[in-house]
């Protein structure tokens, strides 16, 4: 059975990130967000500022006394944010510029309340992980565009599906990647990896 953490909502429209949180055993609640998100700038500036609107609108819809966790996740080539595609058009340009070469994925994350005497409101940080492709042909981008599976990812691929195939090594957290960087959530929020560990059958730690 899922350990409760003391009034946790989870202020995001990802499915991946419901299915982290709920296969650590941790439970909690979803607000999905409506906000404007930036879209271009200096990438971890980016994702951070994203996190903490997405936190602030979950706060707003919170219950009193939840603690509210938002978390932005991006791709980054050559300085610049590369977002989600629209189209297959899209997709394809982020597969291609992607390809050979190592990009980078960010993700912000933030915690926000309750306020308590001498702890901040706010716990945040941006974790790094750099991707790198492998050389691309046509029959492989062709097959992944028609798998479908770009649509809604950030750079227009899901490492933890297909995309798998178009990866030839992870530097760093492989659950930023997937969009759930849990190293720096435990750093932030401790008392998540308590309830986590509380959940696992043999109640050990997690790696």
């Amino acid at each position: 059975m899922p350990t409760t953490s003391p009034g946790l909502i989870l202020a995001s429209a990802s499915p991946r990130r419901r299915q982290i949180l709920t296969a650590l055993g941790i439970e909690f609640e979803v607000v999905v967000p409506e906000v404007e998100e930036l879209a271009s700038g200096d990438p971890e500036a980016v994702v951070l500022e994203n996190a903490r609107r997405k936190a602030a609108a979950g706060v707003d819809a919170a219950r009193r006394g939840a603690v509210v966790l938002a978390v932005d996740t991006d791709v980054a080539l050559d300085g610049r944010i590369l977002g989600k595609p629209d189209d297959r058009a899209g997709a394809r340009e982020r597969l291609e510029a992607l390809a050979g070469r190592t990009h980078t994925v960010l993700s912000g994350v933030v915690l926000r309340g309750p306020e308590r005497e001498g702890e901040p409101s706010e716990r945040s940080g941006v974790s790094r992980s750099q991707v790198s492709f492998a050389a691309l042909d046509e029959p492989t981008v062709a097959m992944y565009l028609d798998s479908g599976e770009w649509r809604g990812r950030a750079g227009a691929y899901a490492i933890q599906g297909l995309g798998s195939l178009l990866v030839e090594r992870v530097e760093g957290d492989f659950s930023n990647v997937v969009g759930l960087p849990l190293s720096l959530l435990f750093e932030l929020a401790p008392e998540l990896r308590r309830s986590a560990e509380r959940s696992t059958p043999e109640g050990g730690n997690l790696a």
